[in-house]
C-alpha cells in the first residue's frame, strides 16, 4: 500500500472519531475505513465497561461471527497470550500474536482451536484506552501465511488506537438519554436469567425477556453478547486463569456491566454463582441501572482526573466540603478547585446542578 495513500486513509479514519458518532455508528465507520489503512481478512471491534472490561457490544466480521462462543470462552476462561484485559492494564496496549509467541502461533490456544481452522494466521490486538480507562477493543486478522503483521502495521494501529478510544469515550457522554427522553423514564422491575455450567438457559423471567429484547446487537446462543460474555467469565471454575488473572490482584469473576438499550436507557447486568443439589448455576440479574452506577460511568467518560473523580463521588453521596476534606485529607481550597474544574466539564455552575445532571442520566 502506497505510503501517501495510507496516510490519507489514516487521517480520515482519525477524523471520523471526532464527528459525534454514537458507538454503533463509529464502529461501522471504522470497520468500513480499516481496509484502506491495513490489509486484513477479518476484524472484531467491541465496546467494554471500563470498570470490568466486560463487553457491552461488538461487531465481528466473517468468519469470526461464527466462532463467537469459542472466542469468549478463550477470552474469559482460558490461559492465552494477548488477553484484552492484560493489554488494557499493561504498558503496551497494541501487539500481535506473532510477537507474543515469537512466531510460534501454535503456542496460542486461540490459534490452535479455531483461528487456524478458519484460515486465519497472525492477529493484531489493541485495547482502546483513553485517559485512565479502556473503552473498547479491536482485533484484526491476517490470512494464515508465514508473513504476519509488520512493525509498520503495529505503528499505524498504535497511532489510530488512542483516537478510536477517545471516540468511544465521547460516545458514552453523547448517547446518554436525558430525563424525560423516550425510554428513559420508569424504573422497571429487574429480570432474572439462570444458566447451567454449560451456559444453557434454564429459566428466564418475563421481566428479563422484556429487557433482553431492548438490547441491540448480535446474539450468542440466544443471549445478547453482553449477557453471554458476563456469564462465560463467571461459569469457569474459580481456579481457572480468567481474563488477565495474575496473582492476588486478579479481577473478581463476578461483576457488573452497564450498557445502553436501543432507546437510550441504561441497564445493569449483575452475575452471581448459585450452588445447589443440581450443581453450580450462573444467575444474571438484569435491571435498570441505578443513578449512581450511571453517574460513575459518566465521571469516567468525561475524562476526570482521579482526584476530581474522588471529590465528585463524595459530592454524589451528599458530603459537605468539610466532610470531603476530612475523608480525603486535602484542603477546602483543593476541593473547590477540583469542583470548579468538574463544573466546567459538565457545563453546570453548582453542586445541585451537577447532581441533577448525573442522577438524571440514570433515567430514574
Amino acid at each position: 500500500m502506497a505510503t501517501g495513500l495510507r496516510e490519507r486513509h489514516v487521517e480520515r479514519l482519525i477524523d471520523c472519531c471526532y464527528t459525534g458518532l454514537d458507538a454503533p455508528g463509529l464502529t461501522a465507520e471504522v470497520l468500513r475505513r480499516l481496509p484502506g489503512v491495513l490489509s486484513v481478512e477479518a476484524a472484531f471491534l467491541g465496546t467494554v465497561d471500563p470498570a470490568t472490561l466486560l463487553f457491552t457490544s461488538a461487531v465481528a466480521e466473517e468468519p469470526l461471527s461464527g466462532v463467537t462462543p469459542l472466542f469468549l470462552d478463550n477470552e474469559f476462561g482460558r490461559d492465552d497470550v494477548n488477553k484484552f484485559a492484560t493489554l488494557a492494564r499493561g504498558p503496551n496496549t497494541v501487539t500481535s500474536l506473532d510477537r507474543a509467541t515469537r512466531g510460534r502461533r501454535a503456542a496460542s490456544a486461540r490459534y490452535r482451536e479455531f483461528m487456524a481452522g478458519l484460515g486465519l494466521g497472525d492477529e493484531l490486538r489493541a485495547a482502546l484506552v483513553a485517559g485512565h480507562d479502556c473503552w473498547g477493543v479491536l482485533c484484526l486478522h491476517r490470512a494464515d501465511a508465514e508473513a504476519g503483521f509488520s512493525g509498520q502495521d503495529l505503528a499505524v494501529l498504535r497511532r489510530i488506537a488512542p483516537h478510536l478510544a477517545e471516540g468511544l469515550r465521547r460516545s458514552v457522554v453523547r448517547g446518554t438519554a436525558p430525563r424525560g427522553a423516550p425510554g428513559a423514564s420508569g424504573a422497571g422491575a429487574p429480570g432474572v436469567i439462570v444458566l447451567d455450567r454449560d451456559l444453557t438457559v434454564l429459566s428466564t423471567s418475563a421481566e428479563a425477556e422484556r429487557w433482553l429484547a431492548r438490547i441491540p446487537g448480535p446474539r450468542v446462543r440466544g443471549l445478547p453478547l453482553a449477557v453471554y460474555s458476563a456469564a462465560v467469565r463467571l461459569a469457569w471454575p474459580e481456579d481457572a486463569p480468567g481474563p488477565g488473572a495474575q496473582g492476588p490482584n486478579a479481577p473478581d469473576r463476578a461483576g457488573s456491566v452497564r450498557l445502553r438499550t436501543g432507546d437510550g436507557r441504561w441497564l445493569a447486568l449483575h452475575t452471581t454463582r448459585l450452588r445447589g443439589p443440581a450443581g453450580d448455576q450462573v444467575c444474571v440479574l438484569v435491571e435498570p441501572a441505578r443513578p449512581a452506577e450511571v453517574g460513575s460511568l459518566l465521571l469516567a467518560a468525561h475524562g476526570l482526573t482521579p482526584a476530581q473523580h474522588r471529590v465528585t463521588a463524595l459530592v454524589l453521596q451528599g458530603c459537605s466540603t468539610r466532610e470531603i476534606v476530612a475523608r480525603l485529607h486535602v484542603s477546602a481550597y483543593t476541593v473547590q478547585e477540583h469542583l470548579t474544574a468538574v463544573f466546567a466539564r459538565f457545563g453546570v455552575g453548582s453542586r445541585r446542578e451537577l447532581i441533577t445532571v448525573l442522577l438524571s442520566a440514570g433515567g430514574s
